[in-house]
């Protein structure tokens, strides 16, 4: 089998076994595979210890599964499984599970032909959806999770800081709300993609201090954390969505004496992003597609969103 494996490095091979599945599990056969910033941060070092196939974005077809009713079905899946018996997972707080096993983390990905699943993990796409946003669908999840674990009001003025691809999803689901948006970022042709929904800056001229009651930040690097405090009110919340591999400083003097809340956002609902990418709700451009034995390409790509075509 043709795949991505990681050991200390990326290498493509073509002696990979054939993914063996469970009572409980399904046999994916890979059609796309996108690639996220968390893979980039683990081949940096962002998850010391893990070593093979990387990747948890796809769209695959079920070949096997412990639901007969799922086979030859066009499907995208969630990346934690928990245990289904701790405090997490009896809340539905699977991602948060001690025990978790995690897509192309800690277990293999979906960056070779085929990969073996729980299926409690698979959601169905719908027949009016395209492989191509349906490949969305994780990240669009993660974006969503931002309004399904915390209260944002239509009246809050929010700042997004960061002008990249999780950025943009999180600024076309706030709009739909109707919010007071404004986007900050580094690249002017990056922000010309935001002006039908929201305001624009760049960072050199940065909005006037602590103008915004939420400050959300995705740029994928620390030195975005130093501009969410500038933006934020006192009393105001900071929301970080990026992951990466190098330490942050933060200077909690600051956030104890502005009583600035500071909360994580990580994985989110696959359904709710499945309806609005079937409604057609949220836009995106083209995706770059490699063979992965490009993978050095891919990885290297400046587009929008990158990824691999593995199968037809």
């Amino acid at each position: 089998m043709k795949g991505l494996y990681f050991k200390r490095t990326l290498t493509y091979r073509e002696d990979l076994s054939l993914p063996k599945i469970d009572s409980n599990e399904s046999l994916i056969k890979i059609v796309l595979a996108g690639i996220c910033n968390t893979d980039r941060e683990i081949i940096k070092g962002y998850k010391p210890g893990f070593q093979g196939v990387l990747g948890h974005e796809f769209v695959g077809e079920v070949v096997k599964s412990s639901n007969p009713s799922l086979i030859g079905q066009r499907v995208v899946g969630e990346l934690n499984k928990g245990c289904g018996q701790c405090f997490y997972c009896k809340r539905q707080l699977s991602r948060h599970c001690l025990d978790r096993k995690i897509i192309g983390m800690s277990i293999d990905g979906c960056f070779a032909e085929y990969m073996a699943i729980s299926t409690d993990l698979l959601h169905i796409i719908p027949k009016n959806l395209s492989n191509e946003k349906a490949l969305f669908t994780e990240p669009l999840a993660a974006a969503i999770s931002i309004i399904d674990t915390g209260h944002i009001k239509p009246t809050d003025h929010i700042a997004i800081v960061g002008d990249g691809r999780l950025a943009f999803m999180i600024a076309q689901v706030l709009a739909l709300s109707g919010s007071n948006l404004t986007i900050v970022g580094r690249h002017q042709t990056k922000l010309d993609q935001f002006r039908s929904f929201a305001k624009t800056a760049l960072e050199a001229e940065c909005p006037t201090p602590q103008q915004f009651d939420i400050v959300i930040e995705a740029t994928g690097s620390p030195s975005g954390m130093k501009n969410a405090m500038k933006l934020v009110r006192s009393f105001g919340e900071i929301i970080v969505k990026s992951t990466y591999e190098e330490a942050l400083t933060l200077d909690f003097s600051e956030i104890v004496v502005r009583e600035i809340k500071v909360r994580g956002s990580r994985c989110g609902p696959f359904e709710p992003a499945l309806k609005l990418l079937a409604g057609n709700f949220i836009k995106f451009p083209k995706i770059d597609l490699f063979e992965l034995h490009d993978y050095k390409r891919a990885f290297a790509s400046k587009a929008f969103k990158s990824g691999f075509i593995i199968s037809d």
